[in-house]
């Protein structure tokens, strides 16, 4: 595909693989992002709006936002401290997925088990920047002289196995399940950072016209995140017990509150968490509340 094709476009950076890009897709489906990518190809046209998508490494993709010509992009906020790239580009966005943390870890049973005991030893990771900011912090504290400072090797793969072949006395890695780590006899001693998918724009607009069209396709992206998140309860209570009804369900603004044929009785339409619906409903049914439904949200603009 030419630059050409590209003109007046807005460029979209999404993952090309890895732990992101499955949800993704479903996050660009969501939003009514229509494209067909024909294989092998790394940009493809959207068919119903004036965005091009472009494939990238997850870890190139501030890069390209807040450098290059890209406008959004979806990566994780560890890639973009990995990058040094805060200031270059703004998180409009927490998406919710593709949640871990990049942890500190050790063998089991080893010589070193704490932070501390790690110092001045060889760390193996993918994440030199952090790692060496991290373990600055701690050569400082604990007053190392230069030839004794921690040692940070960068790897580009298979950095739990940099212990068990003699590599390094600890790595930096992320962990998501701790399934990995844990075969590979290691074990977390410290957390470097919390991480997760987020999308991003660059701090300065390259292409002021698109900023509306980002607008939309933040705030689209923002309702497919909440519909995912919220569910709507709806039930119906006597207005002596709606105090207590409504301080279970503040919702995310407020509740919607509708009377009802019979006197002193109202309807309540709120959104609640998805994770807490069942703890919430039977909440509402021991302070008086009846007729508790719960919606799935298709879709929605919060």
């Amino acid at each position: 595909m030419n630059a050409d094709a590209l003109n007046g476009r807005l460029l979209f950076a999404i993952p090309k693989k890895g732990r992101l890009h499955t949800q993704c897709l479903e996050l660009l489906s969501g939003a009514d992002i229509k494209f067909r990518r024909h294989q092998r190809l790394d940009v493809c046209l959207v068919m119903n709006h004036p965005i091009a998508l472009v494939f990238l490494p997850a870890s190139d993709i501030p890069s390209f936002v807040g450098k290059g010509n890209v406008d959004l992009g979806i990566t994780g906020h560890d890639v973009i401290l990995e990058a040094n790239m805060e200031e270059s580009v703004t998180e409009v966005l927490k998406l919710g997925f593709g949640k871990c943390a990049l942890q500190v870890q050790v063998p089991v049973g080893g010589s070193a088990q704490t932070v501390d005991d790690l110092a001045g030893k060889r760390i193996v990771t993918s994440f030199e920047v952090l790692a060496e900011q991290y373990f600055s912090k701690v050569d400082n504290r604990l007053q190392l002289s230069d030839d004794a400072r921690t040692k940070i090797e960068y790897v580009g793969g298979s950095v739990e196995a940099a212990c068990a072949l003699g590599l390094a006395d600890g790595i930096v890695d992320l962990v998501e399940s701790g399934d990995t780590m844990r075969a590979a006899g290691l074990h977390a001693i410290a957390t470097v950072l919390e991480t997760e998918a987020v999308l991003i724009k660059s701090t300065t607009p390259k292409d002021p016209s698109l900023v509306p069209l980002i607008n939309l396709i933040t705030s689209r992206i923002k309702g497919v995140i909440a519909a995912s998140t919220y569910v709507v309860c709806s039930y119906n209570i006597h207005r002596d017990k709606l105090h207590a009804a409504t301080a279970l369900t503040p919702g995310r603004r407020a509740p919607t509150i509708s009377p009802l044929d019979e006197e002193n009785w109202v309807a309540v339409n709120v959104m609640v968490e998805k994770k807490t619906m069942a703890k919430v409903m039977d909440d509402l049914v021991a302070v008086g509340a009846e007729d508790v439904l719960i919606f799935n949200l298709d879709n929605c603009r919060v």
